[in-house]
């Protein structure tokens, strides 16, 4: 499979969390924003602390400026802004902090009797990373992800494909914006330790797992396939959790 376009250079720095999940009202009709309400709560209320326990801190947007540096885009649909990122502390059964995105399946101008509950949601992902501590560098990467996600999905980069399942992204440098991390690359994966699709009321979506990699491991990738990569990444335990300071495995 081809390389996907570079998601730009993760460069690093403070960020904060907002309360959310803020609706932005843009021109929805009154019903229509009342669903929208129902299926974003149920989604961050219900179905991710289900899967992924407790919140740890709240909704990190994107923000407008992210779309000009990194993508030279200007004009950005304001409803993208109110997508963002959340963290998700160990819980009992996982000893990794966890980092999702929430907003790219929201039905946005789809009314409730055109809900087509197995067909996808909008976008119709989430994107999930996990990490052995708390850091900021996860966020970062996620929101990088998903703006270019949108913006590809919505054709700002002509005929590149939505990031997929066996898709490998260019990062741009080190995942965590270190000198010393080797790990310049995701791959993208279908989980197996949670559940990989989740029904909201407005259809479905398929968490899209991403794991750092390096050029080494994204070089393996490209003559056999990500999913070979995957398999050598867990029996060496560098999947599902990425660690940034982590060597080449074995392959």
């Amino acid at each position: 499979m081809a390389e996907i376009l570079s998601v730009g250079g993760f460069r690093h720095r403070p960020i904060t969390a907002s309360s959310g999940p803020s609706i932005f009202c843009y021109s929805l009709g009154k019903d229509i924003l009342s669903s929208l309400e129902e299926v974003w709560s149920y989604r961050e209320g219900t179905a991710y602390p289900k899967l992924f326990g407790s919140l740890s801190r709240g909704i990190f947007p994107l923000e407008a400026k992210m779309f000009e540096q990194i993508f030279d885009v200007q004009d950005v649909d304001p409803r993208w802004l109110h997508l963002g990122i959340m963290e998700f502390k160990p819980t009992s059964t996982r000893n990794s902090w966890l980092y999702v995105t929430s907003g790219a399946s929201n039905p946005w101008e789809t009314e409730p009797p055109d809900y087509r509950p197995d067909e996808y949601s909008w976008l119709g992902v989430e994107f999930v990373i996990e990490v052995p501590s708390q850091a900021d560098w996860p966020i970062n990467t996620l929101r990088r992800l998903l703006a270019y996600h949108l913006l590809v999905s919505h054709g700002h980069f002509g005929d590149f494909e939505p990031l997929n399942y066996g898709h490998r992204v260019p990062a741009g440098g080190a995942v965590d914006g270190s000198a010393d991390s080797k790990l310049a690359y995701l791959a993208i994966a279908k989980p197996s330790h949670y559940e990989a699709t989740v029904q909201l009321a407005s259809g479905i979506f398929d968490f899209l797992h991403v794991v750092g990699i390096t050029e080494q491991e994204r070089d393996y990738a490209k003559a056999t396939s990500t999913d070979n990569l995957i398999v050598k990444l867990e029996m060496q335990g560098a999947y599902p959790v990425t660690d940034s300071k982590r060597v080449d495995v074995f392959l």
